[in-house]
């Protein structure tokens, strides 16, 4: 929202807006609706008629993106944008939607800037990552009470899980270090042998890919560009959940993003065995189902044993 890296931030910060600009140049405020579908259904032809080199997914990035940033930020929302220098600034959205023609990220938002900034080496390891997601805009709303203790100059509050459908809050925790883990080792992994984590200008965006559900854990793509891989953790929540959760992010690929001659296939991660899911599987041959293996040693250091 402040550009790459936080290239324009400054400028945002002194003149109180954040953007993005995808070069879509008009005025986007009649088309602002609160359903991103029908921005995209008009923009992506748009967008793709301008850059006829892209996919409909780094199409559909690049709109939904926009319409993010135009209209699904809300005023009175928290916006944090990296400064370049291994910080964050903090800022309140104060109004709505305008567009400057001729000006860096010309489609903005007006945004009150706070005094103060939040070093990125203050924020917890999970919130670092979330904040280094590829793409202009990510939500960070689940780590709103770590960010109000950052701004107030407290320490970070303990992780929990307060999403209702999770049944394991010490499996939820691991599994948010598993992702990015996950990702970090990706051509290791059995699925590195077939896949590629998505990537747009050589930028992996792939991983909490936006759907118009809530983001998807990874995106990955077959090396021949003719399947779309939806990779989801359980994450300690209830099995009828996350195998519904699957699905509903397949379906908004093959309806919304998936090229004709592309394939959508699915597979569910998680610690253990689960009957339920394989029962659910069962009833669909385009989603798998695969468990993890956690191995923790202690290794004595010579010279520094005292037993």
């Amino acid at each position: 929202m402040a550009g790459k890296g936080g290239i324009h931030a400054a400028e945002c910060v002194q003149e109180g807006f954040i953007g993005v600009d995808y070069q879509i140049a008009q005025d986007l405020t009649a088309d602002l609706t609160d359903d991103f579908r029908e921005f995209n259904a008009k923009y992506i032809p748009i967008y793709l008629a301008g850059h006829p080199e892209k996919t409909k997914i780094g199409a559909g990035l690049a709109c939904g993106f926009t319409w993010t940033v135009a209209m699904g930020l809300k005023q009175g929302d928290i916006v944090i944008s990296p400064d370049g220098a291994g910080a964050y600034y903090v800022g309140e959205i104060t109004g709505g939607y305008f567009y400057k023609p001729g000006g860096v990220l010309p489609h903005r938002r007006p945004v009150a800037w706070y005094p103060n900034k939040i070093d990125r080496s203050a924020m917890s390891g999970p919130l670092q990552r979330s904040t280094n997601s590829i793409g202009t805009c990510c939500d960070v709303t689940q780590y709103a009470a770590e960010l109000k203790a950052l701004v107030g100059g407290q320490a970070n509050p303990a992780l929990i899980a307060s999403d209702p459908t999770v049944e394991d809050p010490a499996v939820f925790a691991l599994e948010k270090y598993l992702e990015d883990f996950l990702v970090s080792n990706w051509a290791k992994t059995e699925l590195g042998k077939k896949y590629d984590i998505y990537t747009v200008d050589g930028e992996r965006v792939g991983q909490q890919f936006q759907t118009d559900t809530g983001p998807l854990d990874v995106l990955a793509v077959s090396k021949d560009g003719r399947e779309l891989l939806v990779v989801e953790l359980k994450r300690g929540r209830a099995s009828d959940t996350v195998v519904g959760q699957i699905q509903r992010y397949m379906g908004y690929l093959m309806d919304e993003l998936a090229e004709p001659h592309q394939t959508v296939k699915g597979v569910i991660i998680a610690l253990e065995d689960d009957l339920k899911i394989r029962r659910a599987l069962r009833a669909t041959n385009n989603i798998s189902f695969y468990r993890y293996e956690v191995s923790f040693a202690l290794t004595p250091m010579q010279g520094a044993l005292n037993t």
